[in-house]
C-alpha cells in the first residue's frame, strides 16, 4: 500500500527561494524527494548532509567553487542538511549567486537546521513541516468506514509510513522498537554531543506515562536526579526533534487559571507506546482516554499546518479542576474543545470559562464527529 502524501513538490519549487522541509526521521521526507526526482525534468544533483566531501564543499563558502560544481545542474537536493556547518550561509550564497538553481533542503531536527537557516535565509526560503501520515492524507484514499475500522490500530501503533503500510502487528511493533532504539534520539546525541541517551529515554518514558496530564519540571528532575533547568533544556530538544509537542495553559490573568505547567503529547502514538512497551488491545488499557486525546490534538495540529491555518493551541484549567482539553486561538477568535471518546457522555462548557470568555465558541469532539475535525 502506498500512501499519497500532502505535498506536491513540483508546485513548490522556486529558484528564488530554498524549499526547506522539516520533520521527524523516517516520516517519508526522502521518499517524497525521490518520487519527485523520478519524474522531474530538471537536471539534478542529490547529496546527503553527512557526506564529508560534500560538507567540505559547502563549508568553503566560495562562489567560484560553487559555480564549478553546480553550474550544470538545475536542481540541488540536500537531504539531512542539518549536518552541514553554516548551511544557512551556504544556501544564501547559492541563491544569490546562482539564480538558475532550484534548491531543496530537508532536515530531521529543527533546532540545528532552523537555527542556521533562519536569519541567513530571511526572505529566501519556503518552509514545510512534514509529519507522520495524517488523517487529512488518509481521507483521500479511504472511506469513513475504513478509517473507523483502522482507528484502534492507529491508536496503538501510530502513523509512521513504514508502520502504517506493514500488515503484521508483530512487524509494526518491531519497526517501532527499532525506531525508538536507533533513530529517535540520533540527532540530539550527534548534534548536542551528548554521550548517553539514558536520561533522555527515561525522561520520555516519564512523559509517556503522564500523557495528557500537567507536568512539573521540578518533579521530573527529582525523579531523574537532575535539576529542572536541565529537564527544561532536554524537553526543548525533544520538541525540536519532533518527538513531543507542548501545550501551554491559556489565561488572561484570571487568578484561578493555571498557566505555569505544561502538557506534552507525542507526535506519534506508536513511538509513545513503544517507549513504555504497551501494545496491548485498547480493551485492556487504562490510558485509552489519554491516547484518544493525544490522537485528536496531534491530528488537528497536522490539519492546521497542512491547510495553512494560523492557530495558537492551548489547554485551560483552574485550581478547582474546571478544564478545557484544547483551545484554538485563530486571529483572536477562541474555540474551546472537550475531547471525549464516547458520544453518549455529555460535556458542558465550564461555568467560569463561559463567564470569563463569553465570545468563545464551544464544541465536543468524540468518536462520532472526530473525522471532520481532523481531516
Amino acid at each position: 500500500m502506498q500512501i499519497n502524501r500532502i505535498y506536491h513538490l513540483d508546485k513548490l519549487i522556486d529558484p528564488q527561494r530554498v524549499l526547506v522541509i522539516y520533520g521527524p526521521r523516517r516520516v517519508g521526507k526522502t521518499t517524497l524527494i525521490k518520487q519527485y526526482l523520478a519524474q522531474t525534468k530538471y537536471r539534478y544533483l542529490f547529496e546527503v548532509g553527512d557526506s564529508l566531501p560534500f560538507q567540505k564543499l559547502m563549508t568553503s563558502l566560495d562562489p567560484q567553487i560553487y559555480q564549478d560544481h553546480f553550474q550544470e545542474y538545475q536542481l540541488l537536493v540536500i537531504d539531512e542538511a542539518q549536518y552541514i556547518p553554516q548551511i544557512g550561509r551556504a544556501l544564501k550564497l547559492l541563491v544569490d549567486t546562482m539564480p538558475h538553481l532550484n534548491i531543496i533542503a530537508t532536515g530531521s531536527s529543527s533546532f540545528e537546521l532552523s537555527g542556521q537557516v533562519g536569519e541567513p535565509l530571511t526572505g529566501r526560503k519556503w518552509e514545510l513541516m512534514f509529519y507522520p501520515v495524517s488523517y487529512l492524507e488518509l481521507k483521500q484514499q479511504f472511506t469513513t468506514h475504513e478509517l473507523s475500522a483502522m482507528l484502534s490500530t492507529h491508536l496503538i501503533y501510530g502513523l509512521y509510513p513504514e508502520v502504517l503500510t506493514t500488515p503484521s502487528l508483530k512487524k509494526k511493533q518491531a519497526i517501532l522498537e527499532e525506531l525508538t532504539a536507533s533513530y529517535l534520539l540520533k540527532d540530539i546525541l550527534a548534534l548536542e554531543k551528548l554521550k548517553s541517551s539514558q536520561i533522555l529515554v527515561s525522561l520520555l518514558k516519564l512523559l509517556a506515562l503522564q500523557l495528557g496530564n500537567e507536568v512539573s519540571l521540578q518533579e521530573l528532575g527529582g525523579q531523574l536526579g537532575i535539576d529542572y533547568k536541565t529537564v527544561a533544556r532536554y524537553i526543548d530538544l525533544l520538541q525540536k526533534t519532533f518527538i513531543i509537542f507542548e501545550l501551554s495553559g491559556y489565561s488572561r490573568n484570571l487568578r484561578s487559571e493555571v498557566v505555569k505547567k505544561k502538557k506534552y503529547y507525542f507526535l506519534d502514538l506508536g513511538v509513545r507506546n513503544a517507549l513504555i512497551n504497551q501494545f496491548q488491545s485498547l480493551d485492556d488499557r487504562a490510558d485509552l482516554g489519554h491516547l484518544w486525546e493525544n490522537f485528536i490534538i496531534i491530528e488537528r495540529l497536522k490539519k492546521l499546518v497542512y491547510t495553512k491555518q494560523s492557530s495558537l493551541l492551548y489547554f485551560w484549567r483552574t485550581w478547582d479542576q474546571q478544564e478545557i482539553d484544547l483551545i484554538e486561538d485563530i486571529n483572536g477568535q477562541l474555540t474551546a474543545y472537550k475531547i471525549k471518546l464516547s458520544p453518549t457522555k455529555p460535556a458542558k462548557l465550564p461555568p467560569l470559562f463561559a463567564k470569563t470568555y463569553p465570545e468563545a465558541q464551544f464544541q465536543v469532539i468524540n468518536k462520532k464527529n472526530y473525522l471532520k475535525f481532523i481531516s
